[in-house]
């Protein structure tokens, strides 16, 4: 089972549509006290800090950060899910969760429509492509973001996106993972991802 964390942000319907259509059981938790020991997705769509707000006021992080290093659950972060994991934005001022060393960062113009939307490619850049693995030649996910990670230890870095210049479309930390793009939105690539992250060991 994968449990959709409700904290007032995220097209949660649509995650769970998708991991219906690939018959994958999942549930939307709507209070930290609801939390099991099982497979996480953090999703997200909106701002850095009314993000980390909503996670602190509603008694998540304190539930969260038990399950993600205690517990060892696998989890996932969406978009503003996974910017969240990260140490700060340049979206905000809130402290973000601090899981993965690396921050977010604003598209800069230089010619770039932002936000960057629509379908682009994501390049494996480590032999352990773990969530990305595929039979396909190119993956091609769909984005929706003005910002983006930034990751201090490139041993993190699953993948990478270029829009201007390159930048971190997934990561990984242990059991912590994060996709820039929006796996619900990715017909067959993001069937392939999440069927990955919902295969992948406790």
């Amino acid at each position: 089972m994968i449990q959709i964390i409700n904290y007032g942000l995220g097209n949660l319907g649509s995650v769970q549509n998708m991991l219906k259509r690939i018959n994958i059981t999942s549930v939307i938790v709507k209070s930290p006290k609801d939390l099991v020991p099982e497979k996480i997705i953090l999703p997200g769509v909106g701002s850095f800090d009314t993000g980390m707000q909503n996670l602190l006021n509603d008694g998540w992080i304190e539930a969260l950060n038990e399950k993600v290093y205690k517990d060892k659950v696998p989890v996932l972060g969406i978009c503003l899910g996974m910017q969240l994991m990260t140490n700060r934005s340049d979206e905000g001022h809130l402290a973000g969760l601090g899981w993965i060393d690396g921050e977010v960062l604003k598209f800069q113009g230089n010619g770039l429509k932002i936000p960057h939307m629509g379908w682009n490619i994501v390049r494996p850049s480590t032999e352990d492509v773990s969530i990305l693995r595929s039979d396909k030649s190119e993956l091609r996910f769909y984005f929706v973001h003005s910002y983006f990670v930034s990751v201090k230890n490139h041993s993190d870095q699953l993948g990478v996106t270029r829009y201007g210049n390159d930048f971190t479309s997934v990561f990984r930390r242990e059991n912590i993972y994060g996709v820039q793009f929006h796996p619900e939105k990715s017909h067959k690539f993001g069937m392939m991802l999440l069927k990955n992250f919902a295969s992948v060991k406790c």
